[in-house]
């Protein structure tokens, strides 16, 4: 357990966390993707199938809309980018890059630092250098223990590996970037699962690139994208938007529509201040999520300390996902499935002024109001694959 003086942070006040003195860290092993690989109550012919279906070859097409062949081709070519980076050094080194190790693909840094910079004017050349490089949102927090995976996992040996981020990179930029909207239209489906896929490679080019940024200019800087540390509570203190019912961050920009990847680094930062856009006050009453999940993997309840199984951090009063349950719909049709991010009320193309509107009276105590309408207005319903190719 972690020591009792860190496991609370004065930040908590802001981002809404209650940690209690059962905190414990979490152990990257027990991630459900991972204990898919050495627990028999979670692996299964299913899941097997389930990762063997982005080899597309193996896939299980099918003629039902939106897991045809075509869909699961393109979802598999959004899926390239992230899946070469990730088995790149995976059979020679044991790392799986971006999924349960950091990323080490760089040139060598500068070997003399620019220290004309404030930690403010860093952070905003950081910031516009993100967006230049391809994230759609960037953000900087510090580092928090708390949020750093006791170790790393093997899947090749199925073991614990020890966790090699250094513990001296006092600050974190956070990216998130957009998943394709009318895609996730679409949930669920193969074809939705390009969304997933696209928003991964996405992140990965941006991060990659404004992490040798950040070491071109002579600082150190590690670049993560699953591996290595709980990225949502890395966002929120980073000023990238709240958490939901469904256990996602929901952005101002995109709503829960948004894959996140982090850099630790040593560069000299200001901290953004976590958001507060009425995200935990409209989720209370709201169950878009746990209504439309065919499972019942979402809290219909208040937050609490409950844990489902070993996929949940202990210690941390929130709502939480029954992971086993999700996974398990997951590998049962064949593709992820994001049904609660397609009929969030969130999700929405904030581009078009009715719909910046509507998340300003979600904010208000006329959030009620702000819910009806959603409903009215037959937001988040689900669209054909066809749909999606002609358009």
């Amino acid at each position: 357990m972690i020591k009792e003086k860190h496991y609370q942070n004065p930040l908590d006040a802001q981002t809404g966390f209650e940690v209690n003195e059962e905190f414990t860290r979490f152990n990257q092993k027990n991630d459900v993707f991972n204990r898919a690989v050495w627990d028999d109550s979670v692996r299964s012919e299913k899941v097997r199938q389930f990762f063997e279906s982005y080899f597309t070859d193996l896939a299980n097409f099918r003629k039902v809309e939106g897991f045809t062949h075509r869909d699961y081709a393109l979802r598999n070519a959004a899926w390239y980018i992230a899946d070469f980076t990730a088995d790149l050094l995976e059979a020679s080194h044991d790392r799986k890059e971006g999924f349960l190790d950091t990323y080490t693909m760089f040139r060598e840094g500068a070997t003399v630092r620019k220290i004309d910079g404030t930690p403010a004017e860093n952070s905003a050349d950081v910031k516009r250098a993100g967006r230049f490089l391809g994230a759609d949102a960037v953000g900087i927090c510090q580092y928090d223990e708390r949020w750093i995976y006791t170790h790393n996992y093997s899947r090749n040996r199925q073991i614990d590996k020890p966790n090699d981020l250094p513990d001296d990179l006092p600050n974190v930029v956070v990216i998130a970037n957009e998943m394709d909207y009318d895609a996730i239209k679409t949930v669920p489906s193969a074809l939705s699962g390009a969304a997933t896929g696209q928003g991964y490679s996405k992140d990965i080019i941006s991060v990659l690139s404004l992490t040798q940024y950040i070491r071109n200019l002579g600082y150190r800087a590690v670049a993560s994208l699953n591996d290595t540390a709980l990225s949502i509570p890395l966002a929120i203190q980073a000023g990238l938007g709240q958490y939901g019912r469904h256990g996602l961050l929901i952005t101002p920009e995109f709503g829960p529509r948004v894959r996140i990847a982090k850099i630790f680094t040593d560069m000299p930062l200001a901290p953004d201040t976590p958001l507060d856009f009425g995200v935990t006050e409209f989720c209370t009453i709201c169950r878009r999520c746990t209504d439309a999940c065919p499972i019942r993997a979402i809290s219909n309840g208040e937050p609490s300390t409950e844990r489902y199984s070993i996929s949940n951090i202990a210690g941390v009063k929130k709502w939480t996902i029954n992971a086993d349950k999700c996974f398990k719909f997951w590998t049962n049709q064949g593709t992820d499935c994001s049904i609660c991010i397609r009929v969030c009320p969130y999700n929405k193309d904030m581009t078009k002024f009715q719909n910046r509107a509507w998340r300003w009276l979600a904010g208000t105590r006329f959030r009620r109001v702000a819910l009806w309408l959603d409903k009215k207005l037959k937001y988040g319903g689900r669209k054909t694959a066809s749909w999606w190719w002609n358009r």
